[in-house]
């Protein structure tokens, strides 16, 4: 007989005896861990009737690691008050006293409850803080209180008392779980194991018609295949994604994280002196820290633009330095890949002499900027980009097509407020009313990209472009009630978070 059946007989033969049992109790009778009690208990409870079990939840009050110090050495205050020289003389200077206590968070706040105790004094006559008893003894209440703890209920200690010991990390609540044990209808003393299958050997020989089976769970769920998982972001980015292609965008190769500073700043008509362009918002590459390989004809247009003017727009007027656009970085945004993309529309148009085509783009993907880490921002992140290039299409068009791409994802109710881009006029920027915080919240940025920044490439006059974007985690965090960023993006998710949460299924209803 195995041991764990031995256990189990010696419940039933105990409940037959008392009737009623508790397991928690059980096992301090037993001195048996109360979770190998709990196993006995559940194989028993899956025989027929043979017991009926409930589940109960007592609290009870535990020590912490410093309330167990405290029960075996004395609080803070105890220490300090017997740190101080004892007799009418005595004393001591508060600073020396810090010091012989040794550790300043045991000194700092026993002080303090010794003085609101009224044990201690200070006496300043002398010009300087001198610490004196102002009792003859003490009885160290809290000391004596942990040391009790153990063999109280937690109704038997006030609620000033466990406010007080749990504010200084003393004590802890701990749910414990039990269960009431009972006679079932089938109860017995006798255990007749259950078989859990039909085998050839019963029906060849007979024997099944005196065995008993275990009842068939037909609502039990199978185990779960080992297999893989997309990541939350995955999943909200697939769904983007699907959006775009519905509304009849092509994808841009978004493969590029290291951009040189022209297509990044300059190319979108950035000025070299922007504060977007500063260490404290960039990340510059030390190897290799130039790119050589920039179309010179246009880069020599776009330098123009920048400082003198031209195509009707005065430029910002300033020394345009070739070794600044050279400077290599982690791309900021992706409107630097949609500029690669604006560009080779406008030489494949050059180059083959045919009208101009019109084009729809989108990019989802990662870019960096050296942001200051907390809840809601990484240096690393997300970035989702619709550009729209056309003959004719205006600012009109873009709040439709904004208005169409939210409506898919659900929201309804959009404004847009005026704002300023370097590569864009007009801008918008884009609000929905967020029915949980009852107010209107930023949700994206758009606009018709400038003039200065189309026509040095070389796309025809009439051609406008227009764009807007928004990230990806902040809809991400609110999809899957996350509320901090790093629960969702780095070394410290939690996978099981990966395992557990659902496809990702936008209300566009």
């Amino acid at each position: 007989m195995s041991a764990d059946n031995s256990l189990a007989e010696d419940i039933l033969k105990l409940l037959d005896k008392r009737q009623k049992l508790n397991s928690l109790s059980l096992s301090n009778e037993l001195s048996i861990d109360h979770q190998r009690l709990v196993g006995a208990i559940k194989s028993l409870q899956s025989i027929g009737e043979l017991i009926r079990c409930q589940q109960t939840e007592t609290k009870r009050l535990d020590l912490t690691q410093e309330g167990r110090h405290i029960a075996d050495n004395g609080s803070h205050e105890a220490i300090v008050f017997n740190a101080v020289p004892a007799g009418d003389d005595g004393g001591i200077e508060q600073s020396l006293l810090m010091k012989i206590i040794g550790n300043p968070s045991v000194a700092k706040l026993g002080f303090s409850k010794a003085m609101s105790q009224k044990w201690i004094a200070i006496d300043k006559s002398s010009n300087k803080s001198i610490v004196k008893r102002n009792v003859q003894s003490i009885e160290d209440e809290v000391q004596v209180l942990l040391k009790k703890i153990g063999s109280l209920t937690i109704d038997e200690v006030s609620d000033q008392q466990k406010q007080d010991l749990k504010k200084r990390k003393l004590i802890q609540e701990v749910v414990v779980k039990s269960y009431d044990i009972e006679k079932g209808d089938n109860f017995t003393l006798n255990i007749v194991k259950q078989e859990t299958d039909l085998t050839a050997e019963m029906i060849s020989k007979n024997t099944w018609k005196d065995k008993q089976f275990k009842d068939y769970n037909f609502d039990a769920m199978g185990i779960a295949p080992d297999r893989g998982h997309l990541h939350p972001l995955l999943k909200v980015r697939e769904q983007f994604r699907q959006i775009f292609l519905e509304m009849g965008f092509s994808e841009m190769p978004t493969n590029r994280f290291v951009e040189s500073s022209f297509w990044n700043f300059d190319a979108l008509f950035v000025p070299q002196k922007h504060p977007a362009r500063d260490l404290q918002d960039t990340f510059f590459l030390a190897d290799p820290a130039n790119c050589t390989q920039l179309p010179v004809e246009y880069m020599e247009k776009v330098r123009s633009v920048h400082s003198s003017g031209d195509f009707g727009s005065q430029g910002y007027q300033y020394d345009w330095k070739t070794e600044e656009t050279q400077k290599n970085v982690l791309r900021t945004h992706t409107t630097a890949v949609s500029a690669r993309m604006l560009y080779q529309l406008a030489q494949e148009c050059q180059r083959d002499g045919k009208p101009f085509k019109a084009a729809k783009l989108f990019s989802i993907d990662r870019v960096f900027r050296n942001e200051t880490l907390d809840a809601t921002h990484l240096a690393e992140f997300h970035q989702i980009e619709g550009v729209v290039a056309d003959v004719g299409v205006t600012l009109g068009d873009l709040m439709g097509l904004i208005q169409e791409f939210f409506l898919k994802l659900g929201i309804k109710r959009l404004r847009f407020k005026p704002t300023y881009n370097p590569y864009t006029e007009p801008s918008m920027e884009v609000y929905s009313y967020h029915d949980g915080l009852k107010k209107w919240v930023e949700i994206g940025n758009s606009g018709v990209f400038r003039p200065e920044m189309l026509l040095p490439m070389g796309l025809p006059p009439n051609v406008n472009v227009l764009g807007w974007g928004l990230g990806l985690e902040r809809p991400t965090m609110i999809k899957y009630g996350i509320d901090n960023i790093r629960d969702l993006c780095g070394h410290k998710v939690d996978l099981q978070m990966v395992y557990d949460n659902p496809v990702c299924i936008l209300e566009n209803h």
